[in-house]
């Protein structure tokens, strides 16, 4: 979801996009992000259409109807064959996956794992807090700490991950309010035996990762918001990803003078 609020402010803000993606994405806030489109062939967030296709040559159609395209392909072979005004990681796996500053004149990161001026040009904060948003010219992100950031005085709390590895088969969905101890999943472990998922606190689940996925023990699978009044919260683009897609836009400009000096 922090990718795709990027991907909205750019669409905004009147830039042409492709968006790459790997074919088994592993969003927990579906409702707003556009990599469903590769499950269900399309995915709209805040009114903005995103739109699967299967080559370069389909992007232009999806274009001209204001659409975005999305494409699957995991090792960005597609950059060889289209040479990008700039390109942005918001894979927000922690590390570098390998991205390099050739890929294109302007590269951006998202989080931890990348060195500005090093393997990309700037790195954009995704850190809770004060430096949320902060564009980095020159040096890292703040680690990661294993921790999610506190809303309604809950952090680690609110997120739920897989006890087991296995299969995973939703009871609850996206925007029910449950309570703790309820039970929301359940996993078909890899050994056969059935691990039930409860929710970690009371509160409206606003993230649930898809039905039938394969997890591995400990991997991200739910979202609790303790605050049962921000129902609208599952459907739009969070305060979080508006001000990581500011600094986006900011690290862009300033990057883009600079090679036009």
């Amino acid at each position: 979801d922090l990718a795709s609020g990027t991907i909205h402010r750019l669409y905004r803000c009147g830039y042409r996009l492709l968006v790459l993606e790997c074919d088994r994405t592993t969003a927990i806030r579906r409702m707003v992000s556009f990599c469903e489109a590769v499950y269900d062939g399309q995915s709209s967030v805040e009114g903005v259409l995103c739109r699967k296709v299967d080559s370069v040559e389909e992007c232009e159609a999806v274009w001209k109807a204001g659409e975005i395209p999305l494409m699957v392909d995991t090792e960005g072979a597609v950059l060889k064959k289209y040479r990008p005004a700039a390109l942005i990681d918001a894979i927000l796996a922690k590390k570098n996956l390998g991205t390099t500053r050739d890929m294109a004149p302007i590269t951006i990161a998202l989080g931890p794992g990348f060195t500005a001026g090093q393997d990309c040009d700037a790195v954009v904060e995704t850190m809770r807090g004060h430096k949320l948003g902060r564009v980095i010219y020159e040096g890292k992100a703040i680690a990661n700490t294993g921790v999610p950031g506190m809303i309604g005085g809950y952090a680690a709390e609110r997120v739920i991950h897989a006890p087991v590895a296995g299969i995973l088969h939703n009871i609850a969905k996206i925007t029910d309010i449950v309570e703790e101890g309820q039970l929301i999943a359940w996993i078909e472990g890899d050994d056969g035996m059935r691990a039930e998922v409860p929710a970690s606190l009371s509160g409206l689940l606003r993230g649930l990762i898809r039905e039938g996925y394969p997890v591995t023990k400990g991997f991200k699978i739910a979202d609790i918001d303790p605050r049962l009044n921000e129902y609208e919260n599952c459907f739009t683009i969070s305060d979080k990803a508006r001000c990581i897609a500011g600094g986006v836009v900011e690290a862009y400009f300033v990057l883009k003078q600079q090679l036009e000096k």
